[in-house]
């Protein structure tokens, strides 16, 4: 008797344990955390937003909001004299398009040899692969200056594109998702007569379309927003990014506060909207590409 009855004693005992767990962190208080966190991120933005909208003597007031809604500040930006907030804005959509999609590429193309691929010494390559992660991104911008004076594309888009081509965090991402697709599908496909190259872009990357746009999104937010490697090899006004040109702005404009926040919100509009479009593609990517080391 005392055997039988032990799994409906424990049971009873191991749900209750359960349920205080649950309660040490109360669904409205979680609730209401989560609500000061979120209302403490957007405060920020809506304080930038709100000013971009003001006039420049009202920039300095405690009010917040604006005495009347000056939407003229958003052209203002296009039509201040020597700011070429146009061609700013050009120039970092096609850098960081060109960049997002070389990178993708290439990082692809690694992590399918290294996890699909046989050959000698991959695991010991790819360690090596990796500890590149390790070395600050400002410890490489000499040496990567110096190469890029030594074939002449200082000042160039071709200088600011080619150093951020090759991503080993992409490629360690994009390979643990791969690393979770079976590999009776790449076996599958050779029997039917499939090449390496028709394995690879017929069969592994629509299967990867989450990861790849996962890191779509990272690298593109990433180089959207560049500014380090810009301020270095960038000369010429007509060339600036976005984040350069913003201080460019601030630095010759004076005090235009109002038309600062109303640039730095059209500047900022992109990647808000093309989170809120592949958000669900993020999340899942990430998800998924963590499943399997």
């Amino acid at each position: 008797m005392s055997t039988t009855e032990r799994p409906s004693s424990t049971e009873p005992r191991g749900r209750g344990a359960g349920a205080g767990a649950r309660k040490l962190v109360p669904a409205g208080l979680l609730h209401t955390l989560l609500t000061v966190m979120s209302v403490s991120l957007v405060l920020p933005f809506a304080w930038l937003v709100l000013t971009s909208l003001k006039p420049l003597d009202e920039v300095g007031l405690e009010s917040w909001l604006p005495s009347g809604a000056q939407w003229h500040n958003y052209g203002d930006v296009f039509a201040t004299k020597g700011i070429q907030f146009g061609r700013w804005y050009w120039n970092s959509i096609f850098i960081a398009a060109w960049v997002t999609l070389l990178q993708v590429f290439t990082s692809s193309l690694a992590a399918f040899s290294f996890s699909r691929l046989r050959w000698p010494g991959r695991n010991k390559v790819f360690l090596l692969y990796l500890a590149t992660m390790m070395l600050p991104g400002l410890v490489m911008m000499i040496p990567n200056y110096q190469i890029m004076i030594a074939l002449g594309l200082v000042d160039s888009y071709v200088g600011l594109i080619l150093p951020a081509a090759f991503s080993a965090f992409g490629t360690f991402l994009l390979r643990q998702f791969m690393l979770t697709i079976p590999t009776s599908l790449d076996e599958a496909a050779e029997i039917d007569g499939a090449s390496t190259w028709q394995v690879y872009w017929n069969v592994i990357m629509p299967l990867c379309r989450p990861g790849l746009i996962t890191l779509t999104i990272f690298t593109f937010m990433g180089n959207y927003r560049s500014f380090f490697w810009p301020l270095v090899m960038l000369k010429s006004v007509h060339r600036y990014t976005l984040p350069i040109g913003l201080m460019f702005f601030d630095s010759t404009q004076g005090q235009q506060t109002n038309l600062l926040m109303a640039a730095t919100t059209m500047s900022v509009a992109p990647l808000i909207l093309l989170f809120i479009i592949l958000q669900r593609y993020l999340v899942r990517g990430i998800q998924l590409g963590a499943v399997k080391g």
